[in-house]
Formats: structure tokens, sequence, C-alpha cells
């Protein structure tokens, strides 16, 4: 944001005031000095507080939020109207509507008819006349004159810049009324304590006016410019943080596939070798030896009385033989 002077202020007359029976007392702190019954404006004041102001609404843009632009006297029509298209911001550069903000669901309904309007006229397919193709483009002129700024305008802007507070005073007091933030070029006849960030400069100049506006459209555009380099900077790190994300769910996955996947054969061979070797302990095999001698030991009497049935038999033989003879 480039450093406005002295010399700047002087040759665009900015520090002209009012005559000295149209002043504000409210003024005074502003007031440099009375010259041939016309107020002079410190510049110095001016400068501090034209500072203030670009850096309060250079926060503003860089935040995203909407800026409304008031000015509807012929001095800063067309300036205020090159500086709100320039920065993309809506503005009233016509005539203040009552209730353009208070009343804001009523004003919305009226700029969608613009809309309606204009696919009527681009359907092809709809049968109507001259007549009435005449009367709905004018009513769609008659609407977009005085809303046509307001028309990307979605909800209430967060902070106003109006163009002489004295000739704009039922947008100030709709502003100050819903408690969005003001910003107003304040002349020695108007009451800077209505204004949140009140700009003391000459506000029937076109010079003043286009300098001061060209300043705060410089703020607003950087403020516009962060805004962007931030969303970039916001994408670039989101985009880190998803690319980490899905490189550590592609190794769980491969854990995990791993971990079900089938086991070869090679695998089940060593699992088998390897079970009985841990069975064989030497315990294991004391017990072993100690089963096989106790079975040898119960087979042994077992084998001993098998010749001893032949012999009952002979016996059993020698009692026929005798009862025979």
């Amino acid at each position: 944001m480039k450093n406005i002077t002295h010399k700047e202020l002087l040759e665009s007359v900015v520090h002209f005031g009012h005559l000295k029976k149209k002043w504000n007392p409210k003024m005074s702190p502003y007031i440099f000095m009375e010259k041939k019954g016309i107020h002079i404006i410190d510049l110095n004041k001016t400068i501090t507080s034209l500072k203030d102001a670009a850096a309060a609404l250079k926060s503003i843009a860089a935040s995203g939020k909407k800026i409304l632009f008031v000015g509807t006297k012929k001095q800063a029509h067309f300036i205020v109207k090159e500086l709100a298209e320039k920065v993309g911001m809506p503005y009233a550069t016509e005539r203040w509507l009552g209730g353009m903000l208070t009343n804001f669901s009523t004003i919305r309904k009226s700029v969608k008819k613009i809309q309606t309007i204009e696919k009527i006229l681009a359907d092809t397919e709809a049968k109507l006349g001259k007549k009435e193709r005449l009367t709905l483009s004018r009513k769609k002129d008659k609407i977009e004159k005085v809303l046509g700024g307001i028309s990307g305008l979605n909800r209430l802007p967060a902070a106003i810049f109006i163009v002489d507070i004295m000739h704009e005073h039922i947008a100030l007091a709709e502003a100050n009324k819903l408690n969005i933030t003001t910003f107003a070029m304040v002349d020695t006849n108007s009451d800077p304590t209505a204004v949140d960030f009140p700009i003391p400069a000459n506000d029937d100049s076109t010079r003043s006016v286009k300098l001061i506006t060209d300043y705060i459209g410089d703020a607003i555009i950087e403020g516009l410019a962060e805004r962007g380099k931030n969303k970039e900077a916001k994408s670039e790190t989101e985009d880190a943080e998803n690319k980490e994300a899905t490189s550590e769910k592609k190794s769980e996955k491969k854990e995990v596939e791993k971990k079900a996947a089938p086991k070869t054969k090679a695998d089940k061979v060593v699992k088998k070798d390897t079970k009985p070797a841990a069975k064989t302990t030497p315990k294991k095999v004391a017990s072993t030896k100690a089963k096989a001698e106790v079975k040898t030991k119960k087979a042994a009497p077992a084998k001993k009385a098998a010749p001893k049935k032949p012999a009952a038999k002979a016996k059993t033989t020698t009692k026929k033989t005798t009862k025979a003879k």
C-alpha cells in the first residue's frame, strides 16, 4: 500500500471545508484553521484516519466479506461505481432505496425479478408480442438502474463506505441500526461521531473523492490478493495432508494383506520340521523310555504262562488212561 503525501492531498483540494456558519462543532478536532470564512481541514489527521480506515477495509476484504459503496451525489456517482466494479464489490450510486439494508429480504426479491425477466426474454419458445417484450425490458432496466449494483449481494454487507454522510443520512442510519461498520468521508458540516471510521476530507470535489477512494481501493485489492495467497497455501497444505493420509492407508492395507495372505508350501514344511524339534525335550524322552520299560515288564509274565497249559492237559490224559485200565 503506497503512502499518501501532503502534496497530493493539497493538489486534490482535500483540505477545503465548508463555510464557518455551516460547520458542526463536533468536527473541531479535525479543523486546522479558518481562512476567509472557510474552515481548513488538518491533513495530518486526514492521513492517520485514512490509513486506519484502509487497514480495516483491507482486513475485511482479506476475510472474504463484502463492502458496500454508497455515493449518489453527482461528484461521486461515476467515481464510486468505477471503483466498486474494479474491486468487485456491491454499490449504490443511482438512488438509495429506503430499507435497502433494514428490509433486505424484500429488496432481494425485487433483484430476483431481474433474473426471471431475463429468462422470459431469452426464451425463444415464449410467444411474446412486441409490446409485452418492450414493457418487460423497460421494467428490467428500471430495476437494474437502482438495484443493479447489489445484484451480487446475497447477504448483508460487513461494512459500508459512504461519500458525504449528510447526503446519505438514510444509508448511515440503517447501517448503524444493523451494527454494520461504517467508513465515510466527513466534511466540516458533518458529525464524525456517527461513523466508526471517519475520514476528514472535502466531499464536494471530484479530485478529492477520487484520491481517497483510489487509496481505499488499493487497500481492498491488497486484501483480496492476500486472501488468494492464503487460499493457495491452504490448498497446498491440504493436498500434502491428503497424500500423507493416503500413503498411510496404503501401508496399512499392505500389512493387512500380508497377514491375511495364504501360507506357501515352504512355510508349511518349515513349520512341520520345527514342531518335533520343539517337542523332543530331555524330560519328554525320559518319560517315553519309562513308559516303554513298564510295557515290557507287563508283557514278560504273559509269555511265561503260555507253556504251562499243555502240562494241565497231560494230567487229564493220564487220568483218562487209568480209568480205561
